[in-house]
């Protein structure tokens, strides 16, 4: 989320993906057929040989010692050789996870005209339409967004709070209360994984600022063509996804060059480390690529929770994480102005992360 509103970008018009399915197309329009390069593998109900890394949350909050002291190991694995993980057993009600996807599937039904009344401006990242448009001959995802800021209240933009459906907003507020705290306790056992004090990242990032994204992604009548969302990595902390129940299978992470798909679990949620702990780990918790795939006959739904430090941080690699043969990555920068650098570009694989690296000139 941008600690300030852009000025728009025009970018002509877009269409709604949703509309364009409903007309039934037998071809996809040009904007959204992809490079060669860029299109997608389908999956073939092939995943990772064991999946991502699985943490099972409750043995972390009150396990015995050695279930927790198993549980942080885990965890490091996940962190250092995925940035992936998903999280059972994390306390947060089954129902309240039905709620916010039912309010969620219930706006993108809203007929058109309703959804354009809480427009997504150009060059902004709240509100419905798509974001990260830059230009006119830039390919377009096959998917449609619906943002909002949450934390800390300054970042909202109340009009954008939509009236429909009606416990829209009661159910948001309690879904991103409850996913505050999963986050909360995230940050105090990825700290303790990396050997760290528990409270570190908490002191060190202020009042974290909150947002959340809901994508919609239709079926595709030709889902070899497109992309649901653009490769990229995330300039948050953390990342949780929540992905609708029955849903295709979207999400691929790039591991080993290779675009792996997430299995769902049932009534887990998927965890991502962002931008932020690859420069404050020095790049031992790396931040990776992911992207979304459509599906010819299914559709998905995903609310996606961005967690991240406040605006006014100064980022950098933590001492205790550099020495002689891990020396500085990174440099220190304005965590409001990496930000605003992340959403006034185009979703780029790991591009945007160029902002804090230190360039080498000897580097092979």
């Amino acid at each position: 989320m941008a600690p300030v509103p852009l000025s728009p970008i025009q970018v002509g018009h877009i269409d709604d993906v949703q509309e364009l399915r409903k007309a039934k197309p037998t071809s996809i329009p040009e904007r959204f057929v992809r490079d060669l390069t860029e299109r997608p593998t389908l999956p073939t109900g092939q995943s990772a040989p064991n999946g991502i890394p699985i943490i099972n949350f409750s043995k972390l909050l009150k396990g015995n010692q050695d279930e927790f002291q198993r549980e942080i190991l885990n965890l490091t694995t996940a962190c250092e050789e995925w940035g992936f993980f998903q999280v059972i057993d994390h306390g947060i009600e089954l129902s309240l996870l039905e709620s916010i996807e039912k309010v969620a599937k219930d706006f993108f039904m809203l007929p058109l005209e309703e959804k354009q009344k809480y427009p997504m401006l150009p060059g902004t990242v709240q509100g419905y339409g798509q974001a990260f448009v830059f230009s006119e001959n830039q390919k377009l995802d096959w998917c449609n967004m619906f943002a909002l800021g949450v934390e800390p209240h300054f970042i909202r933009n109340p009009k954008l709070w939509p009236a429909k459906p009606a416990e829209f907003s009661e159910t948001l507020e309690s879904y991103s209360r409850e996913v505050r705290k999963l986050c909360q306790n995230l940050l105090k056992y990825i700290a303790l994984s990396l050997g760290l004090k528990g409270e570190v990242f908490e002191e060190m990032f202020g009042v974290c600022v909150q947002a959340v994204r809901m994508n919609y992604y239709p079926p595709c009548p030709r889902p070899d063509l497109v992309l649901g969302l653009s490769p990229h990595s995330d300039g948050s902390a953390l990342t949780v996804l929540q992905q609708g129940k029955g849903s295709s299978v979207g999400l691929q992470i790039l591991k080993d060059n290779t675009w792996i798909p997430v299995q769902p679990i049932p009534n887990a949620l998927v965890i991502n480390i962002g931008d932020t702990f690859e420069v404050l780990t020095n790049g031992r918790y790396k931040s990776v690529e992911h992207r979304a795939v459509t599906h010819k006959e299914k559709d998905r739904l995903s609310i996606v929770t961005f967690y991240a430090p406040s605006y006014e941080i100064e980022l950098g690699p933590m001492a205790e994480l550099v020495d002689e043969s891990n020396p500085c990555k990174y440099r220190r920068y304005n965590h409001g102005d990496y930000s605003k650098h992340y959403v006034t570009n185009k979703l780029q694989g790991k591009k945007t992360l160029d902002f804090a690296k230190i360039q080498t000139h000897n580097s092979n």
